[in-house]
């Protein structure tokens, strides 16, 4: 069994930082989305990966390698514009020939992994194998509809008026049929070739399509929102670690990580939160929630509930909460006083607040 991760798509629901930066590789507890992707897949025992890139290439590329790192072979596979899920299955042809496989869309997080949909679909040997899961707002996804049996009847990519609440998470389970669905099907009113189209297709020819309705965490990364909400949960299964440099005047409270090469001084860090290596707090308050990572420096600052990613500083500002802060962003004082601050920022960005 193969596996095709979609790592392409301009990820506008996050701009600016996905201006500069690939929406996968945007860290949560410190670590870029797609690696938990890539780790589910190695965990599942498949080895042999083709990623589908985009504009966004070199920089996965750099940061993904030749995938030994996660136990992987990885192939990349360029994608010259974002045209539809069925349109990266087309492209991955050669690569895929008749083995089964597991698509997985880089910015979605399954909380538990992807092991057990795995060996159920090599076990049954469906055509396609469809995890669903029910949302509030169903019309940003494709929607499943079932039967009273709670088999599949039809679906729909991101309807105006859905015909329920269960949407399709981003991990699809394939066997070969699918190549001859890809290849049937038009764009959609989009003007993309849609996955959701395909898949009636097998539908409606009568073949084995399956779908399992799950009840853990699972989020579509594509706002900071969620983006933050994966991180709190994360974070909230961090296991208290110190390996930095932290200072008698230092209070440490909780399910705190600091990484060495951190230096803490004179601060209180409240967990669930991490420290990455490089970074130093000092005469600052880490709340909750929240992840500094390498190389940053906060100074008689207050920050909760939020992700500042590397080589970034915060110097005198009180309140932050709720942000997701991009690289090499400077938020220092200005003259007025605030109330709190609730910012997304892109990388290299420079922003003075009144505090």
């Amino acid at each position: 069994m193969k596996a095709l991760v979609l790592s392409g798509g301009a990820g506008t629901r996050l701009r600016p930082i996905t201006h500069t930066s690939a929406k996968q590789l945007v860290p949560v507890a410190n670590k870029p989305i797609l690696f938990y992707g890539l780790e589910a897949i190695a965990d599942a025992g498949i080895t042999d990966v083709a990623i589908v890139v985009g504009d966004t290439e070199n920089e996965i590329r750099q940061a993904v390698g030749d995938g030994s790192d996660f136990g992987l072979t990885v192939t990349y596979l360029r994608q010259e514009a974002p045209r539809g899920l069925s349109h990266a299955v087309l492209i991955a042809r050669d690569f895929l020939g008749d083995d089964d496989f597991v698509m997985f869309l880089g910015d979605n997080f399954v909380f538990g992994g992807i092991t057990d949909t795995v060996e159920e679909f090599r076990k049954e040997g469906p055509d396609a194998q469809l995890l669903l899961t029910r949302v509030p707002n169903p019309s940003a996804f494709g929607v499943a509809e079932l039967d009273d049996a709670g088999r599949l009847l039809r679906l729909e990519e991101k309807p105006e008026h859905p015909r329920s609440d269960l949407a399709l998470v981003g991990v699809y389970l394939f066997g070969p049929s699918i190549h001859e669905a890809v290849r049937a099907i038009g764009p959609s009113a989009r003007g993309e070739l849609e996955i959701t189209d395909a898949i009636q297709w097998l539908l409606e020819r009568d073949r084995d399509v399956r779908t399992t309705v799950i009840t853990g965490y699972w989020k579509d990364t594509g706002n900071a929102a969620d983006i933050l909400d994966v991180n709190r949960r994360l974070l909230d299964l961090l296991e208290y670690r110190v390996e930095g440099d932290v200072d008698e005047n230092s209070e440490i409270v909780g399910r705190v990580q600091i990484d060495a090469g951190a230096v803490i001084r004179g601060s209180r860090i409240v967990g669930p939160a991490i420290i990455g290596p490089g970074t130093v707090v000092e005469n600052s308050y880490i709340g909750p929630s929240t992840a500094i990572a390498e190389d940053c420096v906060i100074r008689n600052s207050e920050i909760e509930f939020s992700i500042i990613l590397r080589e970034s500083g915060f110097d005198s500002i009180r309140r932050v909460e709720g942000s997701l802060v991009g690289r090499n962003v400077h938020v220092s004082l200005a003259h007025r006083v605030p109330a709190t601050h609730r910012l997304v920022i892109g990388d290299h960005g420079r922003v003075q607040i009144s505090s």
